[in-house]
């Protein structure tokens, strides 16, 4: 008797155009591995914030040189994202990925035992050229697995992660300084790195094409070409002032809060955890309008809300009435508007030329970084902190409208 044919829906062997339709789709990557891996970055800027005046004492180093170990994160986190996007163009996502996170964990240890300033100030140098990583390349694997529409969805929660490790990251470390010293703090983010590589090497599946015949050369081309298209520039500038502009109110709560408005230190940690909410909230919002609203109005009527809670926020700092729901409101607002702008900003921005989505990806990474700390240093000019930011934010958003246009502009683009 002849044997019976084989199901198609049980132990069945797929047909060419199965195989060949299985084999033509992107490798799916979960979303919270790659938010962890932006997490990891983030999360290390500023969580030694709250631990400077101890590491200081312990360390015999004067504060200035304690600060650096902040700014030069800042600088090692804008830096790094340019030279990471062309080296997974060429050799791939995950390879560099992997060594992105052995310099990130290494760093932390050679942070956790440091001597003295000096090599924590190269330790932390190091961790943020290492910690970049996750944000450029897992803003890369998201645009190489997924429609622009649906990616911009999944950066939603990328846009989430960058803002909220900062605003996190001084609490956290508050805890972890005051309760069991300031090199706690590091094995933390040792730990983080160490789980960071181990998910990587077991879960990460290569998502782009390794061009090994791209050269230097080619990188700086690259660079050249996106630093010459004005959409890509529009988007970039444009984000970056539609986000991490908060930054500049981020450094600035400690000093509004408790030195302007006299409230008590413990409750300036309450209030930036309810302005990260409002990114949460945006970022939700934006997986549920993203099907709803064209993505280049979403992006732009999202950032106008944002002006429009940066300009309350100012005329409650002029008319000299500052309560904490008149600071936390409009502010709330602010962050609501940047939580769904700058997902569709970024898609956008690594959408200019798919043949160059890792050089985007890290070239939109430094200015978005770059935008933060001009806004975060603006704030230090002047005598009033709430005035300065208001005046920063107002300012970053009248920016991002205009890069916005000028980026829409282009015919190109018109048509998304």
């Amino acid at each position: 008797m002849s044997a019976m044919p084989t199901s198609t829906v049980s132990g069945a062997v797929p047909s060419a155009g199965t195989a060949a339709q299985a084999a033509s789709m992107p490798p799916r990557v979960p979303l919270w591995l790659l938010a962890l891996f932006t997490f990891s970055g983030t999360l290390a800027m500023h969580i030694f914030v709250p631990a400077l005046a101890l590491a200081s004492a312990d360390l015999h180093a004067s504060s200035s040189a304690m600060q650096m170990t902040v700014s030069l994160y800042i600088l090692g986190l804008a830096l790094g994202q340019l030279v990471y996007g062309p080296l997974a163009d060429r050799f791939g996502r995950r390879p560099i990925l992997m060594v992105g996170l052995s310099i990130y964990t290494v760093a932390g240890v050679v942070a956790m035992v440091a001597p003295d300033a000096y090599s924590l100030i190269a330790a932390r140098l190091f961790q943020a050229l290492g910690g970049c990583a996750g944000l450029v390349l897992g803003r890369a694997i998201v645009r190489d697995t997924a429609l622009p529409a649906q990616a911009a969805k999944r950066l939603a929660l990328m846009n989430l992660m960058v803002t909220l490790g900062p605003g996190a990251a001084p609490i956290l470390g508050a805890l972890l300084a005051g309760s069991l010293g300031w090199r706690s703090i590091f094995v933390v983010l040792t730990l983080l790195g160490v789980v960071n590589l181990v998910l990587a090497w077991r879960m990460l599946p290569e998502t782009g094409t390794a061009n090994m015949n791209v050269s230097a050369a080619t990188f700086v081309r690259h660079y050249k070409h996106l630093l010459r298209s004005p959409a890509f520039l529009g988007f970039a500038v444009g984000g970056g002032a539609a986000t991490t502009s908060m930054y500049a109110f981020i450094a600035s709560a400690p000093f509004i809060f408790s030195g302007q408005m006299h409230r008590p230190p413990g409750e300036v940690g309450l209030y930036l955890a309810i302005l990260v909410s409002g990114v949460w909230v945006g970022s939700m919002l934006t997986g549920w309008l993203i099907a709803r609203v064209p993505l280049n109005r979403l992006m732009v009527g999202a950032n106008l809300i944002s002006v429009v809670g940066a300009v309350i926020f100012l005329v409650v700092v002029l008319s000299d009435r500052m309560t904490p729901i008149w600071v936390i409101a409009p502010m709330f607002l602010f962050t609501v508007g940047a939580g769904v702008a700058s997902p569709a900003a970024l898609t956008q921005a690594v959408s200019v030329d798919p043949l160059v989505i890792g050089s985007a990806s890290g070239l939109y990474g430094f200015v978005q970084m770059a935008v933060g700390a001009l806004c975060t240093a603006v704030v230090g000019f002047g005598s009033s902190p709430a005035l300065s930011a208001a005046l920063a934010l107002v300012g970053a958003g009248i920016v991002a409208q205009a890069a916005f246009w000028v980026a829409l502009r282009q015919p190109a683009l018109n048509r998304h």
